[in-house]
C-alpha cells in the first residue's frame, strides 16, 4: 500500500472495481455496496457539499448509523479537502438531555459547519443542533440529486478526520489526525499481518467482518479504513444488533468466513452469557483466525470462558489477539502475536501497590497486550518523568508514526499530552518480559491509604457475581468534605430479574466478595436499576460521572421511552431548529 492519501485509497480499490462493503440489516440480509460504486456517490455528495459551501478545512459532523450514506459522506467530505467528524447517533433513547449537551458540546468544539444525518436521527436532533448552530445546518442524503465533482488532490499532511477520545475521565477531547498518520498506522498494520487474506485453503472469502461503530477508530479505522487499503471485502454490522442478539455475529463469521473480526472485551462475555445453543446451531468458527481484542481492559477468565463456550463451534484459542490503541495514535500501538495463544500472568497484588511487578500465582491476572508494532516505542515513566525499570508501574508513554499532533482547538490538553513527540496516554502500566500490561488510567485509580487500586482490579472480583448485571461493575474512589482519607464506593446494576427488596441482601455480599478477593473493605456498594452507570458513546465506564451525579443526587436510570415522549421529543427538535433559524436571520440583518 503506497496510496498517500485516503482519497487516493479509496480511489485505488473502486478502479480495482471487485470489492466492497456488504450491509447485513436486522433479518441479516444483506446489502452490497462496491468500492467503484461508493466512489461515484461519494464524489456526487462532494458536489452537493462544495456546493453548499463547504471548503478545503472546513468540518462536516457525521450522525449516521452504519450505513452507506455514512461512506458518501465520509469520502464525500474528504473529496472537496473537508474535515469528516464522526459522532454517535442517539441511540440511548433514555437519556436524550445528557446526549444533547454532550454532541452539541462536540459540534461546537470541533467548529463543524454542516451537520450530516439520516432522516430519523435528524427528526430528534434539533436540540443538539440549537446548540452549536452550525451555519449550514443539517442535511439528510436519503433521495438528495448528487452532483459531479472530481476530488481535490489533497496534501498528506492535511488534517483527514477528527475523531473524539472516548472521555472516561474527561469530555471527550477532539483528535486531530492527518492523511499520513491514518495511513501510516493501516500501513504498519498491514505490514504485521493484520489483513484480511490470511490462509485460503479454509476457503474463505477473503473478507473482514465488523460490528463496531463507524464513529469509533477501532471500527472506522481497524476495519472499515483497513478493508479499502488491502482493497478487500467487509462485512458490517449494526452495533445496536449486536448488543440485542449477539449470536448475530457468530452466525455472520460462520456464513461470510472472514479472517478477522475483533471487540471490546465485553462482547466476548456478552457471547458466552447471552447466546444460546439453538441459536448457534450448525455454526463453524474455524474461518476466525484473528480475533482482536480492545478498546477496554482485557480479562483473562472472560476469554477462557469463551473458548470453552465456542470452541466446540471450531474456535481456535489461538486468534485471540489483545491489543492496545487509542484515537490519538490514529489507533494501535502494541499488538500481541497473532500466531499464539494470548498470554497473562499472576501479578502479587502487595508489590503492585508499591508499583512493583511480580510473578506470583495466587496473585490478580493481568493480560499482555503485546508488543509495540515497527515504528512504535513505548515507555513506562515514573512520577518525576524519568524512565522506569522493566516491572515498574509507572505512566505508559508512546511514539510513533501515526501520533497525533494536536487536540483540535485545545493547546491546554494538548501541552499535557505531548512531550517532545511522545504522548503521555494517561494509562498506567508495566513492561514485563517485552510486554505491555495495563494496570487502569492514572485519573481512574483509588489511593487508600496511600496504595494506588486500579478499579479493574475491584470491579473483577464481581465478573460474574450472582444478581449482578453482567459487566456492570464500577468501583472509585471517593472522598468526603473535611475529610482526606479516599474511601472506597462501588456501584453494581441488579440484574433485570432482582427485586429491590433484595438489594441490601446482594450489596452485603458483593461487599464480603470484595474483601476476601482484595483485602478492601467498601464504605458503600450501592445497588442501581439496569443502565444506570454512565458510560462513553464506546461503552467504557464513566465512573468519575456516575459518582458526581450520586453525590449531587441525581443518579438515575434513563427514562423509559414511549411513543408520548419520543412525540414530545420530536417537537422540541422543531422548536429548538425553528429558534435557531429565527436568531440565524436576526444576526443577518
Amino acid at each position: 500500500m503506497t496510496e498517500p492519501t485516503l482519497c487516493a485509497m479509496i480511489q485505488k480499490a473502486a478502479q480495482l472495481g471487485n470489492r466492497g462493503y456488504r450491509f447485513l440489516d436486522y433479518q441479516e440480509a444483506e446489502t452490497y455496496i462496491g468500492y467503484a460504486e461508493l466512489f461515484k456517490k461519494a464524489s456526487g455528495v462532494a458536489g452537493v457539499f462544495a456546493r453548499m459551501g463547504i471548503q478545503p478545512g472546513d468540518k462536516v459532523a457525521l450522525i449516521l448509523p452504519t450505513c452507506p450514506e455514512f461512506f458518501y459522506a465520509f469520502f464525500g467530505t474528504l473529496f472537496c479537502g473537508g474535515v469528516p467528524v464522526p459522532l454517535y447517533p442517539p441511540v440511548r433513547l433514555g437519556r436524550m438531555e445528557e446526549y444533547h449537551q454532550k454532541t452539541g458540546r462536540m459540534l461546537e468544539v470541533s467548529e463543524a459547519r454542516l451537520v450530516c444525518t439520516d432522516k430519523r436521527i435528524k427528526r430528534i436532533l434539533g436540540r443538539s443542533l440549537a446548540i452549536a448552530g452550525p451555519d449550514l445546518g443539517c442535511i439528510t442524503l436519503n433521495g438528495i440529486a448528487t452532483e459531479p465533482f472530481e476530488f481535490i488532490k489533497s496534501d498528506p499532511d492535511i488534517p483527514a478526520l477528527i475523531q473524539f477520545s472516548s472521555g472516561t475521565t474527561v469530555d471527550p477531547k477532539p483528535v486531530l489526525l492527518t492523511h499520513r498518520q491514518i495511513i501510516a498506522n493501516i500501513r504498519t498494520m498491514l505490514d504485521f499481518g493484520l489483513n484480511y487474506y490470511g490462509d485460503t485453503t479454509g476457503g474463505s472469502s477473503y473478507c473482514g467482518l465488523s460490528w463496531l461503530p463507524l464513529y469509533h477508530d477501532m471500527g472506522l479505522i481497524g476495519c472499515a479504513l483497513l478493508a479499502i487499503a488491502q482493497p478487500a471485502d467487509l462485512v458490517l454490522i449494526p452495533p445496536e444488533l449486536f448488543v440485542t442478539r449477539p449470536a448475530v455475529w457468530l452466525r455472520a463469521i460462520s456464513a461470510y468466513k472472514p479472517i478477522i473480526t475483533g471487540a471490546p472485551n465485553f462482547a466476548f462475555s456478552l457471547c458466552t452469557e447471552k447466546i444460546k445453543d439453538k441459536e448457534i446451531e450448525g455454526v463453524d468458527l474455524s474461518s476466525w483466525q484473528v480475533a482482536l481484542i480492545g478498546g477496554e481492559t482485557v480479562s483473562a477468565s472472560a476469554l477462557e470462558k469463551f473458548i470453552n463456550r465456542f470452541e466446540p463451534y471450531g474456535f481456535s484459542p489461538h486468534a485471540l489477539t489483545p491489543v492496545y490503541g487509542l484515537a490519538e495514535a490514529s489507533l494501535g500501538v502494541t499488538f500481541s502475536d497473532i500466531k499464539q495463544r494470548f498470554v497473562y500472568n499472576h501479578f502479587n497484588r502487595n508489590l503492585l501497590l508499591k508499583n512493583q511487578a511480580k510473578i506470583d500465582s495466587s496473585g490478580d491476572p493481568i493480560i499482555s497486550l503485546g508488543k509495540p508494532l515497527p515504528g512504535f516505542q513505548v515507555e513506562i515513566r515514573d512520577k518525576t518523568g524519568k524512565n522506569a525499570a522493566d516491572n515498574t508501574l509507572g505512566s505508559v508513554y508512546i511514539k510513533g508514526p501515526s501520533i497525533m499532533k494536536e487536540y483540535y482547538n485545545n493547546p491546554a490538553a494538548t501541552a499535557d499530552a505531548m512531550h517532545d513527540g511522545w504522548l503521555d496516554t494517561g494509562d498506567n502500566g508495566f513492561i514485563f518480559k517485552g510486554d505491555l500490561y495495563l494496570y487502569g488510567r492514572k485519573k481512574d485509580l483509588i489511593i487508600i491509604r496511600g496504595q494506588n487500586y486500579s478499579p479493574e482490579i475491584i470491579e473483577r472480583a464481581l465478573a460474574d457475581f450472582p444478581g449482578i448485571r453482567l459487566g456492570c461493575v464500577a468501583a472509585t474512589g471517593y472522598i468526603p468534605e473535611n475529610d482526606e482519607n479516599e474511601r472506597l464506593i462501588v456501584f453494581i446494576e441488579r440484574d433485570k430479574k432482582g427485586a429491590k427488596a433484595d438489594d441490601k441482601i446482594l450489596a452485603d455480599k458483593a461487599s464480603k466478595k470484595i474483601t476476601k478477593s482484595t483485602g478492601l473493605v467498601p464504605e458503600s456498594v450501592i445497588v442501581l436499576e439496569p443502565g444506570t452507570i454512565f458510560r462513553t458513546s464506546s461503552g467504557k465506564f464513566r465512573r468519575g460521572e456516575t459518582l458526581k451525579q450520586y453525590i449531587a443526587g441525581t443518579l438515575a436510570p434513563p427514562a423509559q421511552v414511549t411513543i408520548f415522549q419520543m412525540s414530545a421529543e420530536m417537537m422540541r427538535s422543531k422548536i429548538a431548529i425553528s429558534r435557531m433559524k429565527r436568531n440565524k436571520n436576526q444576526s443577518r440583518q
